[in-house]
């Protein structure tokens, strides 16, 4: 049975290899701290963070997220550890939350690794804080317990470190929220927030996406699958933002609201609770999926099925699925090698304990003992591969079902969708920017889906130091490469688009670019030719500013009709190659405005970039890659998960050799202008 803790309350502990699952209402950094009899931390090799997740017995979380799982072996902690603390804090510098009285109570759950809770802490009563020490495992008389804390601290990490002893805790507060603000370009994005309906279902609500949820709804178990099993119920949060800034009224509408509606998002109100509900939906919930196939045999799992999810419509189904294929190979691959790393640990141990007895280190008793404990590894490993291959084979299963079934915006360049794609009259929930795949099976890959309109610019990292692969490749092929595949993010945003809602412009100061921008082009999609020199960069910038700034006078003054009639209201999307060449320090500015500003009133940025070429300005520069989703253009394990923080290898768009599909969907593109008068 669960304990439901407050504040002070303890409970034992049955187990000592356990989870720390987190909740929050907003991406906050989770770590923990090792002290002793008397609770102190002896140093920084005793504190698990972002910058250095793991420990002995002791694993968190190496970005900021609303959801954690910290990982935990008490018997493999050092014999002078008498206690875990668990740590939450707000992540500055990002432009979310500053006191933890502005969002949703933290909820934490010690968990067996089945996922059975054994204790659960919601954090109520928090306001300036935007640090807590949510709770802490303690040994007494032999036995491990949990203790509820929730201590907050007003002045943050650094007040929290040094409660807690900590020589240095200042120097160590910023290196762990600098840590964190350097994984922000690497972060996929959030994980969706669970959903209420049956066994399959995936998750409502995809990355970064700020909107609230369609209706208050009490947290369900979490879906079951092959790969990890269910969660007790956690309490009701809000959906939360993505890792870098967002902007404060998306023009795209949540999950499950009908076209054209729009949430305001959720404010804190002055001494009162924050309201998450929809204000135009609070009535219903969407629609279940449609029924599993039923297995071949008895005991055997079902058959899977396309659009195996909630949602409202196919596209949403197979979207949340998709997500949700995404966290059980993440969640798998962990489980896989969390195991891996206990039965090494565990082998360590036996080998320490038994060799510590002069005796057994000759003839054969020592020898006796050493094929005893790497037996018993192996035993484990395998089991625990076993478990890891039905899962994948499971997930395969699934993939093959789902890839055929993808409308065009989700689905790869070699997908017969495309051959027959026509330009749509409402906009996607998301688009396809590449697959990710795990070396525990590469074969399987999952496609990294980015919700629409872009609320996070994207950066084509066209540097040697991108990627291994990208280390080989002559500089020129390189950057011709990262352009090519520039071109493919922009050709498929424009044929998701309806006709006219979406317009393209392009900065190439020194025109090197010329023969990658071909197809765009010669189809006539561009909102003007590619800008070059100086005066281009300048015009260019200046128009896309001028529009950022008149869309956000006219929404701040509610006055939408004074807009000039020659003001294009539509989508813009700026690509900018070789940055900074061409870019003075106005420029400068200007780019980096659009990338803060230009999301919340529908100006995007798409740059192909080398982050070494504009070393000379420094530190300046630093926010504006932070605050882009950085790509390679090619394979690269550099981006991370949100759930357990896997390096995943990331496989840019291709389309297929001799295929003339990006020429097609172009002229696509081109007609449907036509047609529709633009």
């Amino acid at each position: 049975m669960t304990a439901e803790l407050v504040r002070g309350q303890n409970h034992t502990l049955p187990q000592t290899r356990l989870e720390i699952r987190v909740s929050a209402g907003s991406p906050v950094v989770a770590g923990a701290t090792l002290g002793d009899e008397n609770g102190t931390v002896r140093g920084v090799e005793w504190i698990a963070h972002p910058g250095a997740h793991r420990l002995p017995g002791l694993e968190v979380s190496r970005q900021a997220a609303a959801g954690h799982r910290l990982a935990v072996d008490l018997e493999a902690l050092p014999d002078e550890v008498h206690r875990v603390t668990v740590l939450l804090a707000l992540p500055t510098g990002v432009g979310g939350p500053t006191r933890f009285g502005a969002t949703a109570a933290p909820f934490v759950a010690v968990t067996g690794l089945d996922g059975t809770e054994i204790a659960t802490f919601t954090l109520t009563g928090l306001d300036a804080e935007s640090a807590v020490s949510a709770l802490e495992l303690y040994r007494r008389q032999g036995a491990w317990k949990v203790r509820a804390v929730g201590q907050g601290y007003a002045a943050g990490l650094a007040e929290m470190l040094a409660d807690q002893g900590l020589a240095g805790a200042a120097e160590l507060a910023a290196s762990i929220q600098e840590a964190v603000a350097r994984s922000l370009a690497r972060s996929v994005a959030p994980p969706p927030p669970r959903t209420p309906e049956g066994d399959r279902v995936r998750h409502a609500s995809g990355p970064l996406d700020p909107h609230p949820p369609t209706a208050p709804q009490p947290q369900p178990t979490a879906p079951q699958s092959a790969t990890h099993p269910p969660t007790a119920p956690q309490p009701q949060v809000p959906a939360h933002p993505s890792a870098v800034p967002q902007p404060a009224a998306p023009a795209h509408p949540p999950t499950g609201t009908d076209p054209g509606t729009q949430a305001a998002p959720a404010a804190p109100t002055a001494g009162g609770p924050i309201n998450y509900a929809h204000p135009r939906r609070q009535h219903a919930a969407p629609p279940p999926p449609p029924p599993a196939a039923p297995p071949a045999e008895p005991g055997q799992a079902p058959q899977p099925v396309a659009g195996d999810a909630t949602g409202w419509s196919m596209d949403e189904r197979l979207y949340n699925q998709i997500w949700g294929m995404f966290e059980d190979l993440a969640r798998a691959a962990a489980a896989y090698r969390s195991a891996v790393d206990f039965a090494e640990s565990r082998m360590g141990q036996e080998l320490d304990r038994s060799l510590s007895d002069p005796r057994n280190r000759i003839g054969g008793t020592g020898d006796r003992a050493r094929e005893e404990a790497r037996a018993k590894r192996d035993e484990l490993i395998a089991r625990a591969r076993e478990v890891l291959d039905r899962d994948l084979a499971q997930l395969a299963a699934e993939a093959a079902v789902v890839e055929p079934a993808l409308p065009a915006a989700y689905a790869g360049w070699d997908n017969p969708v495309w051959h027959a794609h026509r330009i749509p009259m409402e906009l996607p929930m998301a688009l396809r920017i590449g697959d990710l795949h795990l070396p525990e099976r590469t074969d399987l890959r999952i496609p990294l889906l980015v919700r629409l309109p872009l609320e996070r610019g994207i950066w084509v990292d066209s540097g040697r130091t991108a990627s291994e692969a990208a280390a080989l490749m002559d500089t020129d092929r390189l950057r011709r490469l990262a352009m090519e595949t520039a071109v493919l993010h922009a050709a498929r945003l424009l044929a998701v688009y309806p006709p006219g809602e979406f317009s393209v412009h392009v900065i190439d100061p020194a025109g090197s670019a010329a023969g990658s921008l071909a197809p765009l082009v010669d189809a006539g999609v561009l909102a003007g030719p590619p800008a070059a020199g100086p005066g281009g960069v300048a015009s260019v910038l200046a128009h896309l500013t001028r529009r950022v700034d008149l869309v956000q006078m006219a929404v701040r003054a509610g006055a939408a009709d004074a807009l000039p009639p020659d003001l294009d209201t539509g989508e813009q999307l700026l690509v900018v190659n070789d940055f900074p060449h061409g870019f003075d320090d106005r420029a400068v500015t200007q780019l980096r405005y659009l990338a803060d500003e230009g999301p919340s009133v529908g100006v995007h940025l798409l740059m192909v970039a080398d982050r070494e070429d504009a070393s000379a300005y420094g530190p300046v520069l630093d926010p504006l890659w932070r605050s882009l989703l950085r790509i390679t253009p090619a394979a690269d394990n550099h981006l991370a998960d949100p759930w357990v923080g896997h390096a995943w290898t990331y496989e840019p768009p291709a389309t297929p050799p001799g295929s003339r599909v990006l020429e097609q969907v172009l002229a696509a593109v081109t007609a449907a202008r036509r047609a529709a008068g633009h």
